[in-house]
């Protein structure tokens, strides 16, 4: 198209908007790769489950020390370079998580793969707010979908070269061909320029940006209680059995799969703050059944209800930040990303130490008054 943004490149078009959900699918593919190498790492380096712990931190830890650099770097340099840059870092440091035989290294390169994700993470969330102006339409959920998306791929499809006896090394090498051929496809249309406005290195959330991080931090601290307490609460407070387990967490992200790839009609009828209210309120009602209804199948009814109402809040809320004027996006989006991956480390970690102190369904139940903070946040949204 002819038209220019104030952004001095092309305004972003279907070209552009297809490259952004394959820059969504490369990141959540990428990352949940690396969850069936997880336990493999472990034998091979020889770790406890307490060092293991101490090491999945790191990625953690890489992705939010990497995060303002990714705001600085893509105002700077555009979101491709920045895309493209992650991408291939990530291409390298994955055959060694699958080959690396020492602690040392194997922090190491667990830090860089977190670094690495967290530049990927903002840097496309930038290019989605971007182009999601330009549409003049709702269009996060379905990117955030194909992350999602890939996530799911990503995981079953190392899951299953592992199982058809592939060594860890070519799994690895056959998840990097495929993002090498996806990073190559979506190159030329990823956005050469960045955010409206340049901003600090560091910047502290402030004003409406720290109100969206906090409903951020929730939403994240909701998911990665499902992630780390959904089969521990099964197996320990449902009597399930413990093979069976892994089916609570898959309820709650196939409702969240499903509910993102569907999410920008939803959005564009009901609007984001109808559907950060109905989400939150539906979230928490999943939280509730699972907690005060005595049965495993209840229980993953509320884990799909939780995975449906959290479907679709994130996404509303990059769209908000991108709207906002309080901060500059290269700032914004960072620093609201970096309190969301911080209630991911954090909240798994409160909930041990609450249900330590009382019990597990307490811990978990703590959720239910947080999300509802969420939903009563919504009407406060920008339409």
């Amino acid at each position: 198209m002819s038209s220019t943004t104030s952004l001095s490149g092309p305004l972003p078009g279907k070209s552009e908007q297809f490259s952004t959900r394959v820059a969504f699918f490369i990141t959540g593919f990428a990352m949940s790769s690396w969850a069936p190498l997880v336990p493999l790492a472990k034998q091979r380096v020889g770790l406890d489950d307490g060092t293991l712990g101490l090491v999945l931190l790191c990625l953690g830890g890489g992705s939010i020390m990497a995060m303002p650099l990714a705001g600085y770097l893509t105002a700077r340099l555009g979101c491709r370079r920045v895309i493209s840059v992650a991408g291939l870092l990530v291409c390298l440091v994955l055959p060694l998580l699958a080959s690396v035989s020492s602690l040392p290294a194997l922090v190491a390169a667990v830090l860089v793969f977190g670094a690495a994700m967290g530049l990927l993470d903002c840097a496309i969330n930038i290019q989605a707010i971007i182009v999601e102006k330009a549409s003049d339409r709702a269009m996060m959920s379905g990117f955030h979908g194909l992350f999602s998306l890939g996530g799911i791929i990503g995981a079953a499809g190392v899951t299953g070269l592992l199982s058809a006896g592939l060594t860890p090394l070519i799994a690895t090498l056959a998840v990097v061909a495929v993002l090498l051929v996806a990073l190559y496809r979506a190159a030329p249309h990823l956005l050469p320029f960045g955010s409206e406005c340049d901003g600090p290195l560091f910047a502290v959330p402030h004003g409406i940006v720290l109100f969206l991080s906090v409903l951020c931090f929730i939403v994240f601290l909701t998911e990665g209680a499902m992630l780390d307490w959904s089969a521990v609460f099964l197996v320990s407070e449902r009597q399930m059995d413990a093979s069976y387990a892994g089916l609570g967490y898959a309820a709650f992200a196939a409702t969240m799969t499903v509910g993102r790839l569907t999410g920008d009609a939803i959005v564009n009828r009901l609007g984001g703050a109808r559907v950060t209210i109905i989400g939150g309120t539906c979230a928490a009602a999943g939280i509730a059944i699972s907690l005060w209804v005595p049965a495993w199948p209840a229980a993953l009814l509320g884990y799909a209800l939780v995975g449906a109402g959290c479907s679709n809040i994130v996404p509303v809320l990059y769209t908000a930040v991108g709207r906002q004027t309080s901060m500059p996006q290269s700032a914004a989006i960072p620093a609201m990303t970096s309190l969301g991956y911080a209630g991911i480390l954090m909240g798994p970690a409160a909930i041990g130490l609450i249900s330590h102190l009382s019990s597990l369904s307490l811990a978990i139940g703590v959720l239910i008054p947080l999300l509802l903070v969420v939903a009563c946040s919504g009407r406060y949204l920008r339409q």
